[in-house]
């Protein structure tokens, strides 16, 4: 039976790292290994930032976006159109629109997409927090930014349907966004592209 070649405490530093996306048992490793190697400069500063993000860092109770402050910095922003409302699946959604400077208004985060075989109900999401703050303010404009894949088109059609009739456009990302494709992992270009070419829902 094998033995591990270092101790419990880098071993569980391992294992953590290999939790977050993207990174398998190798690459944990060796980012593991990367930052004992340069521990003035990257273990110790990353230590520290990560303490500081948890006891900081909250969710935006208006919209859903991570920031360090409640309402966040989106919400708070004067500058930001409050009759455009672009509703995403996920604070990376966000971020990643952020990134494209391709939404001047405020955002909305559902917290996923509604799956059956997941169990993942309209009461799972933050759908009727979106309905409600829709309907109470100067909204014009609810653009459906949701990944294109067939639990996203599935949540789009049913927030569309809950906002009929009530005088609100609501439109959905157009060209650019592939079929079955993720938000986060588009390029700005094609982001601003899908944003200024969205269409009625």
């Amino acid at each position: 039976m094998a033995t591990s070649p270092v101790g419990p405490e880098i071993e569980r530093l391992i294992q953590l790292l290999a939790r977050l996306p993207g990174l398998g048992p190798r690459s944990a490793r060796r980012a593991a290994l990367a930052m004992i190697k340069r521990r003035e400069q990257l273990l110790d500063p990353l230590a520290r930032a990560i303490n500081e993000a948890r006891e900081k860092i909250t969710l935006c109770t208006v919209c859903g976006n991570v920031d360090v402050t409640d309402p966040c910095t989106i919400c708070s922003d004067p500058r930001r159109d409050p009759s455009i409302l672009c509703v995403v699946e996920e604070v990376g959604d966000l971020w990643a629109l952020e990134r494209a400077g391709a939404m001047a208004g405020r955002y909305h985060v559902l917290g996923g997409v509604l799956n059956a075989l997941d169990g993942v109900g309209p009461d799972d999401l933050s759908i009727s927090a979106l309905i409600e703050r829709a309907r109470a303010s100067a909204v014009r404009e609810v653009v459906l930014a949701v990944n294109a894949t067939v639990d996203g088109q599935a949540t789009a059609h049913v927030i569309a349907d809950l906002l009929d009739g009530t005088g609100i456009a609501v439109t959905r990302l157009a060209h650019g966004v592939p079929v079955g494709g993720e938000l986060d992992y588009l390029d700005e270009g094609t982001l601003t592209q899908a944003m200024r070419s969205r269409r009625p829902a």
